[in-house]
C-alpha cells in the first residue's frame, strides 16, 4: 500500500477539533509520507470556522516548529483553504500571496447576496440542510436553479482569479442541493456549468482534489464519483484529501477512493514531494514507498 498523505485538514487554528501536533502524531504513527495543514483563511468578517488574521503569525510559526521537529520522519506542509467571495476577495489578493505558504486551496463556502462583505450578507452552502433550504427559499425565491447559477458563477470567478494550486470540493453544492425539490444532477442546467468549470480548471492547470470527508458517512465524494472518468479524460491532475477536523479521521476513505480512481484508469495522484509537485503512483497492493516523477509546476 502506498504510504498515505493528506493536504486538506483543519486544526484548532480554525474549526478543527485538535491541535496541530495531534494530527502530526497520527500521521507519524500511521507511516504517512506527507501531511499538509490548510486552516480556513481569514475573511473580512469573523466566523466560528475561519482563522482570525491576528492568529496567522502563530499558525505559521507552529507549523514551522512541527516541520523542524519531524523533518526526519514526515514531510509537513503549511497551506490555507481560502474562500472566494467576489472579485475583491480571493486567494490571489496581495495578502494571501504574500504569506509564506507551501500551497493554497481555493474553495467556495459562501455566496455573497449583497455588499458589504459581511456574514449577514452571505449564503453559506456548507451548513445544515435545514439552514440551506431556508436560505434557498428566502434568498432565491425557492429557485434552486438560481442558486446553482450563482454557485457556478462564483466557482468560475475563483478559477479565473487564480492564486491557488488546488480546487477544493469543486461540486460540494450538491451535498445539500440534492435534497431540495427540483434539483437534478443530470439536468443540463447543472451539468453544463459544472463541465465548464472542469474545463477551466484543466486550462489553468489546477489540481482538483477528491474530497473524502463524507465518504464513510454518506458515500459521497466531491467531485462526485461519476465524474472520475471525466477528470481522467480531461487530463486533470487529482489528489485525495480527507478535509479532516479530527485526527482519527485523517485517512477516512483514502484507500477505497484510490482504488476507484485506479479502476477508472488513473495511475497517479499529484502531491508535494520534497517541496515539488510530483506524480505519485497509485499503489494499493504493496507497502513500498510511492514512486514519483517530477513535473514542471504550472
Amino acid at each position: 500500500m502506498t504510504r498515505p498523505s493528506n493536504f486538506h485538514s483543519h486544526c484548532t487554528f480554525c474549526d478543527g477539533r485538535a491541535i496541530p501536533a495531534d494530527f502530526v502524531r497520527f500521521a507519524v504513527a500511521n507511516r504517512f509520507r506527507a501531511y499538509g495543514f490548510s486552516s480556513h483563511g481569514p475573511l473580512p468578517f469573523e466566523t466560528f470556522w475561519n482563522m482570525p488574521k491576528d492568529d496567522m503569525p502563530e499558525y505559521l510559526q507552529e507549523i514551522d516548529r512541527l516541520k523542524a521537529k519531524h523533518r526526519d520522519e514526515l514531510e509537513i506542509y503549511v497551506g490555507l483553504e481560502i474562500d472566494y467571495l467576489d472579485p475583491t476577495y480571493h486567494a490571489a489578493i496581495p495578502y494571501f500571496q504574500s504569506l509564506p505558504l507551501d500551497y493554497r486551496i481555493g474553495s467556495i463556502h459562501f455566496l455573497p447576496l449583497a455588499l458589504p462583505l459581511l456574514e449577514k450578507n452571505m449564503m453559506c452552502i456548507d451548513g445544515s440542510y435545514e439552514e440551506f433550504a431556508e436560505a434557498v427559499d428566502r434568498d432565491y425565491g425557492g429557485d434552486i436553479r438560481a442558486l446553482i447559477r450563482h454557485y457556478f458563477q462564483s466557482l468560475s470567478g475563483m478559477l479565473e482569479a487564480g492564486g491557488i494550486d488546488i480546487v477544493g470540493h469543486i461540486d460540494k453544492i450538491y451535498m445539500n442541493a440534492q435534497r431540495y425539490p427540483g434539483f437534478d444532477r443530470e439536468a443540463a442546467w447543472y451539468r453544463e456549468p459544472l463541465m465548464g468549470c472542469l474545463d477551466l480548471a484543466r486550462e489553468k492547470g489546477y489540481i482538483v482534489e477528491i474530497n473524502t470527508k463524507n465518504w464513510v458517512k454518506r458515500k459521497e465524494t466531491y467531485p462526485h464519483v461519476d465524474l472520475f472518468p471525466t477528470l481522467l479524460r480531461l487530463g486533470i491532475p487529482v489528489m485525495v484529501n480527507s478535509d479532516c477536523h479530527y485526527p482519527t479521521l485523517v485517512n477516512d476513505g483514502r484507500a477505497e477512493i484510490l482504488a476507484r480512481l485506479k479502476s477508472v484508469g488513473f495511475r497517479a495522484t499529484r502531491e508535494l514531494v520534497g517541496g515539488r509537485w510530483e506524480e505519485v503512483a497509485i499503489s494499493i497492493d504493496s507497502e513500498s514507498i510511492p514512486s514519483a516523477r517530477s513535473i514542471t509546476k504550472r
